[in-house]
């Protein structure tokens, strides 16, 4: 199966490659490989997705032309289902974090790289997103009605059904659509990168490079940075993220015209819609897959739920969505995962 990598590596080194070596991909059905040989490396990715690639590799190309630090192409099979890209190394945000966080919180260098994670995003979103051409955008052109009602089925179904929480569903699908609708009337004529979170940001010589944006499409720009603040096992200390929330709408108020109250008025609701596609998420690989390193993000999720609901109630009228989150918030089961 890694044969096709093997031809890209040689066609773009003239040189073998050894053995691909599998590189760990937990929440991705990608099948990822380090390819090494004459003093060169590259990554290597087999998916019989081929629209899914295409979208990487066009964003990509076009993303490294504007100047944006992500993977560049090396190439790419005729069938589109395998192609090969820069070796960023091993370390992802996460992984740095982790290693550097205190009891105390976050120290001051990894703060600094959050700020320029921050300070990068609109550049993405707004600059090099103004003139990407959204044609690539797969499975959709936008995180449209349709985008929103799947991520929340997708709680409802992998999280709320598998995890044993109670609901009653024809009451929680008209919540689903009042929401959708509330969040649609957020201006969304901009770059999502859909999953921005601290495993998709890789550090080189101590600068953050991008990955993992397959799935954009055009949005809101409060998803991508609640995607960043409230990923879950990152973790981010509560003041930390409002420092960092105000340096981004300063950030993309230099790009755009940003309404400051008025972005901070749909915020919560971007981050509540953030959170439950990565339960989703969380059901899919940890209930249904039984890979336990997904439970155990479960409790921050429900932490953060929390300190939303008590900054700002929901923006809208949604009993039996408001219903749910005060059962998953109330469970004591749900929160000692991983504990």
């Amino acid at each position: 199966m890694s044969d096709p990598l093997k031809d890209l590596f040689k066609k773009r080194f003239a040189c073998e490659s050894g053995d691909p070596v599998p590189v760990r991909a937990d929440g991705s059905n990608r099948k990822i490989y380090r390819l090494s040989g004459a003093g060169q490396t590259a990554i290597g990715v087999l998916n019989a997705d081929a629209k899914e690639n295409r979208a990487f590799i066009e964003f990509s190309k076009h993303f490294h032309k504007e100047g944006v630090p992500v993977p560049e192409i090396y190439g790419e099979s005729p069938s589109g289902t395998a192609y090969l890209e820069e070796d960023l190394g091993d370390t992802t945000l996460f992984q740095f974090l982790e290693k550097r966080r205190t009891s105390s919180g976050f120290p001051e260098d990894v703060v600094m790289v959050y700020r320029d994670v921050v300070r990068w995003l609109p550049k993405i979103q707004i600059v090099a997103g103004q003139t990407l051409d959204d044609r690539w955008c797969y499975p959709r052109r936008s995180f449209d009605k349709q985008s929103m009602l799947w991520d929340l089925n997708y709680f409802k179904y992998y999280f709320l059904t598998l995890g044993g929480v109670p609901f009653h569903e024809e009451r929680l699908e008209e919540d689903f659509a009042v929401f959708a609708d509330y969040l649609l009337s957020a201006d969304r004529d901009f770059f999502l990168c859909r999953d921005f979170q601290s495993r998709n940001v890789m550090l080189k010589d101590g600068k953050p490079y991008f990955i993992d944006y397959q799935g954009g499409r055009r949005g809101a720009l409060q998803y991508d940075i609640a995607s960043l603040l409230y990923d879950a096992k990152a973790d981010v200390p509560f003041e930390l993220r409002d420092e960092l929330l105000d340096l981004y709408i300063a950030e993309a108020g230099r790009h755009a015209k940003i309404d400051k109250k008025e972005f901070k008025t749909f915020f919560p609701g971007f981050v509540l819609i953030r959170i439950m596609q990565a339960m989703g998420a969380y059901g899919l690989r940890g209930f249904h897959e039984k890979k336990p390193l997904f439970l155990q993000s479960i409790p921050y999720a429900i932490r953060n739920i929390e300190h939303v609901l008590l900054a700002s109630p929901p923006p809208v009228k949604v009993p039996e969505l408001t219903a749910v989150f005060k059962r998953l918030i109330g469970s004591s089961v749900l929160r000692q995962f991983g504990v």
